[in-house]
């Protein structure tokens, strides 16, 4: 599986951005997916997680309420809507697939990644 995400940007705290993480190949659907991200310094932290079929989701407590994870496996992609962004949010986000349970989900279990995309909040 190959993955592309896009979608990422400059904006104000307060706002609004939507990710999305493109998938090549035939075996998306039979992979759970998730959104991690990376701020300079910092270790990559899970953000969010969904199930193959979009039955069930997971969250990161710093984004619960503010994010929300869905997939489109017809068009075999993966996204994140990222509402009342802050500061805190900056930094590059990865998509990554994945086979473990997702509250397994770490950077250790992840079977394949994307490149990342870049947000900026601004204050």
């Amino acid at each position: 599986v190959q993955l592309q995400a896009s979608g990422g940007g400059l904006v104000q705290a307060g706002g609004s951005l939507r990710l999305s993480c493109a998938a090549s190949g035939p075996t998306f659907s039979s992979y759970n997916m998730a959104w991690f991200r990376q701020a300079p310094g910092k270790e990559r932290e899970f953000v969010a997680a969904i199930t193959r079929i979009g039955t069930s989701t997971y969250y990161a407590d710093s984004v619960k309420g503010r994010f929300t994870i869905s997939r489109d496996n017809a068009k075999n992609t993966v996204y994140l809507q990222m509402n009342s962004l802050r500061p805190e949010d900056t930094a590059v986000y990865y998509c990554a697939a994945f086979k473990v349970s997702l509250r397994g989900a770490t950077p250790d279990t992840m079977d394949y990644w994307g490149k990342g995309t870049q947000v900026t909040v601004s204050s």
